[in-house]
């Protein structure tokens, strides 16, 4: 009797634990004009349309490191990811590379952040074909300050920024394979 009371408690736990989990990773992106105060797996999001938090990485391009702020006058689709090379971040870099001319008619630049080192980045960038910047988080500071920190390695978010610096829309139940369909579309409706 103790035993089947026992497991029927955790199976009821572990249900609640996968929903809690679960939902809060479920909007593809939050609409315009609410307010995100909820935390993310990752941990608190950044408030809309309020100044995109700040930051300056390494990369493998251009002098060696990207600021936000080398943006100001052009909207910035801000994208976090896993690891190079695995199958779902090979797949979403690859959409954002196939969509790139369509950003750049919107005035909007891609930039991908891991945690990984900028060789790794150089490599990842060389073997798929990638002309966006990616930026290596390596302590994971700028992923915690976007919420998108999972302990040693950044979370599948994307957050759209405008010219202004000003964050507009954030995406936290990201599927690789339309994902860059998703935030054409959201810029669409953003600019």
């Amino acid at each position: 009797m103790f035993c089947r009371s026992f497991l029927v408690k955790l199976l009821a736990s572990l249900l609640l634990l996968v929903l809690t989990l679960g939902l809060s990773d479920v909007p593809d992106a939050i609409p315009a004009g609410i307010c995100l105060r909820q935390h993310a797996l990752g941990g608190p999001q950044p408030p809309l349309h309020q100044p995109a938090p700040e930051f300056t990485l390494p990369t493998n391009t251009g002098d060696g490191e990207i600021s936000l702020s080398d943006y100001r006058g052009q909207w910035v689709v801000l994208y976090f990811y896993p690891k190079d090379f695995t199958t779902g971040c090979t797949l979403e870099a690859r959409r954002f590379q196939q969509d790139l001319p369509q950003y750049s008619a919107r005035n909007t630049q891609i930039l991908g952040i891991s945690a990984d080192d900028i060789d790794s980045h150089a490599e990842f960038c060389d073997s798929e074909g990638l002309h966006f910047p990616l930026l290596a988080d390596i302590e994971g500071s700028t992923s915690k300050a976007y919420g998108s920190w999972l302990g040693y390695q950044s979370l599948r978010h994307t957050y759209i920024i405008d010219s202004q610096g000003i964050l507009q829309a954030i995406f936290l139940g990201v599927k690789p394979a339309i994902h860059s369909g998703e935030v054409l579309a959201r810029l669409n409706e953003l600019q």
